[in-house]
């Protein structure tokens, strides 16, 4: 199952691709508009506020949870990698995770690959690259024990603030369910 964290009588999706913290790309650097420094941007710390979708792709009703906490972001590898570290918070408990970013040079694309604290796995990675000041991420999971298809957006909102949206499809692409939105603002 993809980022579920137990908060006391919830199932909480971590959606944390994010997750935590992505957004549209600032003009890359001389010699690297192959996308190679697409997350530049994004390098420090933020305050992040995170909805996250109790329940997704069920038939129950909308239930949003709140979150609030910081995510920081860190270069590795002369900024051909990074790491997110999130960690947010509410009064009936608290989601930590771990995003792993790497640049795929032959590929030109970025994955984004969440360490799931909890059971210490890796989770399917997302594929993707910003265009048009977007980043778009898409992969394949698995939610209860169904396949579904996952995408990643990232937004820009200007230099000291982005959002970040995980979403499902049980169809294969056809529809898809918001269930992660995290706003992120620059400390």
């Amino acid at each position: 199952m993809r980022r579920l964290l137990t908060v006391p009588h919830k199932r909480v999706l971590v959606a944390v691709l994010a997750v935590v913290s992505l957004t549209a790309s600032v003009p890359a650097a001389a010699g690297t508009e192959d996308g190679q420094r697409d997350f530049d941007w994004e390098i420090g710390t933020w305050h992040t506020d995170v909805r996250v979708l109790a329940d997704p792709l069920s038939e129950t009703p909308d239930e949003w949870l709140h979150f609030e906490g910081t995510s920081v972001v860190r270069p590795l590898l002369d900024r051909r990698a990074n790491v997110v570290e999130l960690k947010v918070a509410n009064a009936n408990g608290r989601i930590e995770g771990l995003n792993m970013r790497l640049y795929e040079p032959q590929a030109k694309r970025w994955s984004l690959t969440f360490v799931n604290i909890r059971n210490g796995l890796l989770t399917p990675s997302v594929y993707g690259g910003f265009h048009d000041g977007v980043g778009e991420f898409y992969g394949d999971d698995e939610l209860g024990g169904r396949p579904i298809k996952v995408r990643f957006l990232i937004n820009q909102l200007g230099p000291f603030q982005a959002k970040f949206e995980q979403a499902f499809s049980p169809d294969g692409g056809a529809t898809w369910e918001t269930n992660w939105i995290a706003v992120d603002r620059r400390r």
